[in-house]
Formats: structure tokens, C-alpha cells, sequence
């Protein structure tokens, strides 16, 4: 049976986003300079970092979840009939692409997304239109600690946790009042978040969570 993550036009867009993307990684390896993994895993979970000036000068590079864990994104949200999907660092929509995927094939619903980046957003956007997928989107502009503090919905069935890594935990706090009992979180680069991983991983915390492959936080809300 074919579905809409793995058939025209979402699949072969997703194939030249993923070989944009690494493409780009030359790029940020330029970015960071001569960093060690250590050292740019510690710059990406400090919280007293620029993170908006590095993100502006990251506009134009891909730094998105891998296929792996696109793939899980939409196993999750097609297996918890998601309808409703927040999303913390859109970028240039490649995570994107596979949660609206899942809400079509669960027959619609709506995906919030959020970043501060014009130009990525622009992409986004575009890449959303090529895939038939942006009536199921929206995506807001700004500073996500307020665009995503207002107008959610009353029950959300997922949410990606992609953005800036020592804000993850203040985002899970602005959604988890939304949350219902078996919705799932997923932290990309969960490494650099150790704070966020003891606060859902702590005995009562009202989380069932574990590390799974690529560097990924997968949460359960209990």
C-alpha cells in the first residue's frame, strides 16, 4: 500500500533535500573551525552561548535530523494517529516534510512549526508547496519561548525538539500541559541537552524515556 512519505513528490524531494543537506556540512565544519565533537557538543548546550548570531550565519546550511530519524518521525506519528504535532526548529523542513507526511496519511490535522531564520523559513515554506503538504503547516516566525506560548492546540500527539539545545526544556514545559497520556517527544542531539534528558528521565517525572541511535531522546508521556 503506498503512502505519501515514500511516493512522488515528497520522496524524491526529500532525496535532493538530504543531498543538499550534506552537502552543506562542509559548511558548518567551517563554522565551528577546528572543534572536537567534545567541545562543539559543549558549545551547543551552553546557554549563556549567541546562539542567534550563530544561527544567522548558519542560514544557509542544512542541519537537519538524519533519514533515520525522519523515518521514526513519521512511524511515531502514524502509530499514535498524530493530528496534532508541535515542532521546535523547523529549518528548512526536511523534519517537516516527514510529520506532515504522517498527517495526511492519518487523514489531516495540523503541524505548528517554529524558527527565527527568514531565509530557512522561506525554504521551508517553498519546500511545503513542492510536496503538497502546506495546507497541513504552519509555521511561525519568531522567538519560539513565544510563538510557541500562545494558540496551541487543546491535545498535541507529538513534538520534535530540534532547535536550540538548552532551550528544550523550557519548550517541553510550554507544551507538556497539551500532552496526553501516550503522546511522544523526540529530542534530536539529546547529548547536548544534558539537563533536559534528567528532567524526563527522572523517577515521577510523569516521562517514560530512553536514548535510542543517532544521538536521539524518544519520551512518553505517562
Amino acid at each position: 500500500m503506498s503512502n505519501t512519505l515514500t511516493t512522488p513528490p515528497v520522496a524524491p524531494l526529500l532525496e535532493r533535500l538530504f543531498a543538499d543537506a550534506a552537502r552543506s556540512r562542509r559548511q558548518l565544519g567551517e563554522l565551528l573551525g577546528d572543534l572536537s565533537p567534545a567541545e562543539r557538543a559543549a558549545r551547543m548546550s551552553d546557554p549563556a552561548a549567541d546562539y542567534r548570531a550563530f544561527y544567522s550565519k548558519a542560514k544557509d546550511i542544512h542541519m537537519p535530523v538524519s533519514s533515520d530519524t525522519g523515518t521514526l518521525l513519521y512511524m511515531l506519528a502514524r502509530a499514535n494517529r498524530a493530528r496534532a504535532i508541535v515542532e521546535f526548529g523547523t529549518s528548512f523542513g526536511i523534519s517537516t516534510l516527514h510529520l506532515a507526511a504522517a498527517l495526511r496519511d492519518n487523514g489531516g490535522g495540523r503541524l505548528i512549526g517554529s524558527d527565527f531564520e527568514p531565509n530557512k523559513l522561506a525554504h521551508a515554506r517553498a519546500n511545503l508547496e513542492a510536496a503538497g503538504l502546506a495546507d497541513l503547516v504552519e509555521i511561525r516566525e519568531g522567538d519560539a519561548l513565544e510563538t510557541l506560548a500562545r494558540d496551541l492546540p487543546a491535545t498535541i500527539d507529538l513534538v520534535l525538539l530540534d532547535g536550540h539545545k538548552p532551550l528544550y526544556a523550557r519548550i517541553l514545559a510550554l507544551v507538556a500541559p497539551h500532552l496526553r497520556t501516550g503522546s511522544c517527544i523526540v529530542a534530536d542531539n539529546a547529548d547536548a541537552c544534558p539537563d533536559y534528558k534528567v528532567l524526563v528521565r527522572a523517577p515521577g517525572s510523569g516521562y517514560l524515556s530512553i536514548p535510542i541511535a543517532d544521538d536521539v531522546e524518544l519520551t512518553m508521556k505517562l
